[in-house]
């Protein structure tokens, strides 16, 4: 039987669990893509030298969320990566959106909702919603310096903003 040592003496543990069947016995809410996503993200990391770079976050959650993206001369896509600093739902759309986006041209990434990546990872649960918006405006933040760097308008980016909060959400949700 596993113990667990505190101050001299032995206890036993009566449950042993791993860490993800820990998160997946508190949040039956999220669905198995995101698990996924969360557990194995796709793309994690930084490109040096990126074509575009983004940076957005929510100061009421702590979540941030930077979005590297290398776009070559006929402007598709040809790698992305991501570095987030934030709970398992903000982990999991950044590697999503990352997925989305990689391969294609900027204005099909620029097609790249907030409900694109829910619906892509089964929805997540309503608290959870403005993980996703955050996705979208790294993208948009990356897209945004891309076009900044290159003097160009990319048709429908608005300059976006660096703090997403949950009045944003409501609107968008």
């Amino acid at each position: 039987m596993p113990y667990l040592k505190a101050k001299a003496r032995q206890i036993p543990l009566l449950y042993t669990y791993t860490v993800n069947e820990d998160i997946e016995r508190k949040h039956p809410m999220y669905s198995e893509k995101v698990m996924d996503h969360f557990q194995h993200p796709r793309n994690v990391g930084e490109i040096e030298n990126a074509s575009g770079m983004g940076t957005v976050g929510n100061a009421k959650c702590g979540d941030i969320m930077r979005i590297y993206l290398d776009i070559d001369d006929n402007q598709i896509i040809q790698d992305v990566k991501f570095k987030t600093f934030g709970c398992g739902a903000a982990v999991a759309t950044s590697s999503m959106a990352t997925e989305m986006v990689k391969g294609k041209t900027i204005q099909e990434a620029m097609e790249v909702t907030n409900k694109a990546v829910m619906e892509a990872l089964d929805g997540l649960p309503p608290v959870k919603v403005h993980c996703s918006l955050l996705a979208e405006e790294a993208i948009h933040a990356a897209l945004w310096d891309y076009a900044q760097k290159n003097g160009i308008e990319i048709k429908g980016l608005v300059k976006p903003k660096t703090d997403i909060g949950e009045e944003d959400v409501e609107e968008e949700y």
